[in-house]
């Protein structure tokens, strides 16, 4: 109960703060006199924090100039890593105008890093960028981190279930992909390579039962064809539109891995008005794997409100709604709730692990613009109640 007073006490300060900010640049600002016989006079000098529709507080034109930016420091307190925080910049290029949607995305380069109290730590570097009339995509991501995380094993393990084992990965690595749009269609083919070193070490002897086949040096690096279908509105905060995105990687020796395994992924998104200031979301995702995949990189359930990483299996579904309220002025709230499976053979569902989650949260439209929301989720699931920062949509891809 007192972590979930905390969790609570940390969205209502948030949120006030948030009111506060915006309460400071929500009004024109105003020249006074001393002298009484002077009538007060509305300032109309524009700002690059303030909205000249509205006058509320919006960063698009802040962002708009050539080395804007959105800084981010965000809370975690993802229960499987324990409280902390990630901070960084996120560079936004402006949008191309463009009438329909699925078209004229704004480039996106983000650098940061995070810190949390079990010792986890990692940096991150990515860059997303639109070509040639906005007909290709490329996405170069680096990453190197150092996760404590808590091993249950792969499709239910009853041994591991209430006695996990504690290890750490330590990966290095990049992935660089590509992306062709069909025509003049929402429809895209892409191309990836990723190449990651992981260290893994356990805090048991090898021989513990339960504990899986790993090396303490391996390497993961394969190729992921896909096929995208993107309709969205604009990639923060969606409105309206749907994106469908299916995925077939293959890591091997001859790509520079240790493990020979295949892996399939689908996610769907679904985006539809109820009224004018009333917006459902659906998502739902598949993931398998197959072969010698090493244990950390088997599919695990991804919602708000479940620890990252417990409940992996060899295939993984799960589910997710949340309807959001924009109930005044640039003010929003949403409720979520979403379930998720996890097991180990694909024709019998054996061994399987089923989770429920909801939760609801805040938004505030910061970059009308850019169609950009944040605000603070508070999600409940099958450990302590969690809080989640959010830039964007809980689910955005770029």
């Amino acid at each position: 109960m007192k972590t979930r007073h905390k969790h609570l006490r940390f969205a209502a300060a948030l949120a006030a703060a948030l009111a506060c900010a915006v309460s400071c640049v929500g009004a024109p600002a105003r020249v006074v006199s001393d002298d009484p016989s002077i009538p007060e006079v509305a300032t109309n000098a524009p700002s690059k924090f303030r909205s000249p529709e509205d006058g509320w507080l919006d960063i698009s034109s802040f962002v708009d100039q050539a080395y804007g930016f959105v800084p981010l420091v965000i809370p975690i307190t993802e229960p499987a890593v324990g409280y902390g925080a990630a901070a960084g910049l996120a560079f936004i290029d402006k949008p191309k105008s463009e009438d329909r949607a699925g078209f004229g995305r704004p480039n996106i380069t983000t650098m940061g890093g995070m810190a949390t109290q079990n010792g986890s730590w990692g940096l991150l570097a990515a860059d997303s960028r639109h070509w040639l009339d906005d007909r290709l995509q490329t996405l170069v991501g680096l990453a190197y981190a150092s996760v404590n995380l808590d091993f249950y094993g792969i499709g239910g393990n009853g041994l591991l279930k209430n006695h996990p084992l504690r290890y750490n990965l330590e990966p290095l690595g990049g992935v660089v992909q590509t992306k062709y749009r069909l025509g003049d269609s929402p429809w895209w083919a892409g191309l990836g390579y990723a190449l990651a070193a992981t260290q893994v070490r356990f805090d048991a002897p090898s021989v513990t039962p339960g504990l899986p086949p790993f090396q303490r040096d391996s390497q993961v690096g394969g190729l992921s064809p896909s096929m995208t279908y993107d309709s969205r509105d604009n990639i923060f905060t969606p409105r309206r539109g749907t994106y469908v995105e299916t995925t077939a990687g293959c890591f091997s020796q001859a790509l520079g891995g240790s493990d020979e395994f295949q892996q399939a992924n689908l996610v769907a998104m679904q985006y539809v008005p109820l009224h004018p200031k009333w917006t459902l979301g659906l998502r739902g995702d598949a993931s398998s794997s197959f072969g010698a995949a090493p244990f950390y990189v088997r599919p695990a359930i991804s919602l708000r409100g479940v620890p990252a990483m417990r409940y992996q299996g060899e295939q993984v579904a799960q589910a997710e709604a949340e309807l959001r309220w924009q109930f005044w002025k640039r003010f929003s709230v949403v409720g979520f709730g979403g379930g998720g499976a996890a097991w180990d053979h694909f024709d019998r569902f054996e061994k399987s692990q089923t989770v429920v989650t909801g939760g609801t949260g805040f938004r505030y439209e910061l970059a009308r613009k850019y169609g950009l929301h944040m605000g603070v989720d508070v999600a409940f699931g099958p450990a302590s109640p969690a809080c989640y920062v959010q830039f964007g949509s809980a689910w955005m891809r770029p």
